[in-house]
């Protein structure tokens, strides 16, 4: 494990923060860090930003996240990793569906494929313009981007997977990169079937060793954290737990809340 100190804290939103610590390690678009929080837990995250500088993104959701909130600058962390598969990323125009905080483990793969000399169209999806992050940075890093609120408050009034099929009506893509809540993905999963076009989706679910030891985080026959985070969209789609249940600590089975 690493110890590195917490350089910058960014506040995105009312929940949700970035932290920046500096690297020293090499990290694929798409991969996952474990995060210790001293003397509270141990919690999987995904790299919002990869490089000689490296940042998670923290949406306030539970205990631990609630104590990483409450983390000051010049106060430090463990990192264990980087882990997982992260993103494959192939051909000349790709369509980023990222719904809420989903947009966090994409900008990676957004940043990575502009400097490739992609053409990357994305759309973000939230609640309300209040909770939109990262359009500003997706606008830097020279992507096009569209953007849908649940509320209409900016952009396309309705859920980015339906602002996504509207896009892929209009243009060719040659492979979709989606991550967000799993109702959602489904239905860009679908879209992209009906398109015949690649997708592949980054699943989040509860991880302990991030090593696939654990079993933890099993999925149908697969550990997200060996065999994932990132996945074709076909590999999962129909699988029992994809859009509908996720686990909890003690590995009780959730049922998942519908959110498109």
């Amino acid at each position: 494990m690493l110890v590195r100190k917490i350089e910058t804290i960014v506040v995105e939103s009312h929940h949700t923060k970035s932290f920046y610590f500096k690297g020293g390690f090499h990290a694929d678009p798409g991969q996952f860090v474990m995060v210790w929080i001293p003397g509270v837990d141990e919690i999987p995250m995904g790299l919002s930003t990869i490089g000689e500088n490296m940042g998670i993104t923290v949406h306030r959701v539970g205990e631990a996240t609630e104590k990483m909130h409450a983390l000051k600058e010049g106060e430090k962390i463990g990192i264990r990793g980087p882990y997982g598969k992260g993103f494959d990323i192939l051909g000349r125009k790709l369509l980023v569906v990222a719904g809420g905080t989903g947009i966090a483990s994409l900008m990676p793969a957004v940043e990575t494929a502009v400097e490739q000399g992609r053409d990357v169209q994305v759309a973000i999806g939230a609640l309300t313009k209040d909770e939109l992050l990262f359009a500003e940075r997706v606008r830097k890093a020279g992507a096009k981007i569209e953007i849908a609120t649940d509320d209409g408050s900016e952009g396309f009034e309705g859920f980015v997977s339906n602002l996504a099929e509207e896009l892929l009506s209009n243009e060719n893509y040659d492979q979709i990169l989606t991550c967000g809540p799993e109702a959602m993905m489904k239905k860009v999963i679908e879209h992209g079937m009906n398109h015949k076009i690649r997708t592949q989706v980054s699943l989040e679910r509860f991880m302990r060793c991030g090593i696939g030891v654990c079993g933890s985080c099993a999925f149908d026959g697969l550990r997200i954290c060996r065999d994932g985070p990132v996945f074709d969209g076909e590999e999962v789609y129909g699988k029992g737990d994809f859009d509908t249940y996720r686990r909890d600590p003690s590995g009780k089975r959730i049922p998942l809340l519908p959110d498109v």
